[in-house]
């Protein structure tokens, strides 16, 4: 619904919008007044506040209460009203560079501790989903003998990930006893030239290797790598659903929204037993290439869960290079600090990018 308003309407919702976050309470042109320099009279504020109501963006609970935002009213405040603070996104990375970099840590250690931070600093849940590993590049690759018949492909990858593939090892024309020493030293030369070609390469993309520049004493390998790469290339096409890191789910349930028990009971089971479903919201990496925004947020009635129908979503991708990987969001009632969370959720996701981009 396409509602067009004029400068006064645009600033009697902005200040309902913004009051009613603040207060929890529902707001009438009194409050309006006092709180406001709107310099325009209480009866042209009901006025106002009526044609409002009228078009969707404000609702009254009760007949004699004040009026409250509808979703519809959120969706204009955050698309035309409010604008995030690029000193706070900037001060918000800072924070996070400083706090979480200060020792070696693991890829986990630093995404949970993002996320801890980012719920401490919004009051919100906040939700971090692990790197896909079909976008992972790889570190280090080894060719290990497991026999002198078989061998094991060992993979990490940048997300400090391990991945594994066993296959039979090409047996030699002649039928002398094979001797594990010279299968070692050659798996070994395959090995540092394995890494020398595909080091930095994504998983999904191991399969696409020039096996011409092998020497010919190891060209009888050809086949074996050729099939034994394609194998976990083909593992790893498909992006999966990846763990989602929570923190902050105390603070949240504190707000008014969740007295509840009903409600805190279907939001609870969504965090802990449904994250499949929920995962899907977050991870949305095409949300900029439609909307032209690096975050997302999804107001109330616009999810699709209706245990989050009471919600807002706040989420942004963080990327490896230009390939995004994963998704850092936050969850809370719709009456949201809107600016705030969404500057925060796309320092987090800058921050988190950097970090997983700079050179191991």
């Amino acid at each position: 619904m396409q509602v067009n308003l004029t400068d006064r309407q645009q600033h009697i919702l902005w200040a309902t919008v913004r009051h009613y976050i603040a207060t929890a309470e529902p707001v009438g042109s009194k409050a309006l007044v006092d709180e406001y320099n709107l310099s325009v009279s209480p009866a042209t504020i009901r006025s106002c506040l009526g044609y409002l109501e009228k078009a969707g963006l404000l609702y009254q609970p009760h007949t004699s209460a004040g009026r409250v935002p509808s979703d519809s009213g959120y969706r204009i405040y955050v698309d035309q009203l409010i604008k995030p603070s690029e000193a706070l996104t900037r001060n918000v990375e800072h924070l996070l560079s400083v706090r979480l970099n200060g020792e070696d840590r693991s890829l986990e250690a630093l995404l949970r501790g993002a996320a801890q931070l980012l719920s401490t600093l919004t009051g919100y849940i906040t939700l971090v989903t692990m790197p896909q590993t079909s976008t992972s590049r790889l570190r280090h690759l080894q060719l290990v003998m497991v026999d002198p018949k078989r061998v094991m492909l060992i993979v990490v990858t940048d997300a400090y990930e391990t991945h594994s593939a066993l296959m039979e090892l090409p047996m030699p024309a002649d039928d002398e006893p094979l001797d594990p020493e010279p299968i070692e030293r050659e798996l070994q030369i395959l090995s540092n030239f394995l890494n020398s070609q595909l080091r930095e390469r994504p998983l999904t993309e191991l399969s696409q290797l020039d096996l011409s520049e092998l020497d010919r004493q190891f060209q009888r390998y050809a086949d074996f790598l050729t099939s034994l790469l394609a194998d976990l290339t083909r593992r790893r096409q498909t992006p999966t659903f990846t763990r989602i890191l929570i923190s902050g789910v105390a603070e949240v349930l504190r707000q008014p929204e969740f007295s509840e028990l009903n409600q805190i009971q279907t939001l609870m089971q969504l965090l802990e037993e449904e994250q499949e479903q929920l995962w899907p919201l977050i991870f949305e990496s095409s949300a900029s290439e439609t909307t032209g925004k690096r975050v997302n947020v999804r107001i109330g009635a616009e999810n699709p869960l209706e245990s989050i129908r009471g919600c807002t979503l706040i989420s942004s991708t963080y990327r490896r290079g230009s390939v995004p990987v994963g998704s850092v969001g936050v969850l809370g009632p719709t009456r949201m600090v809107y600016e705030n969370a969404i500057a925060m959720v796309e320092a987090a996701a800058d921050y988190l990018s950097d970090a997983l981009t700079q050179p191991a």
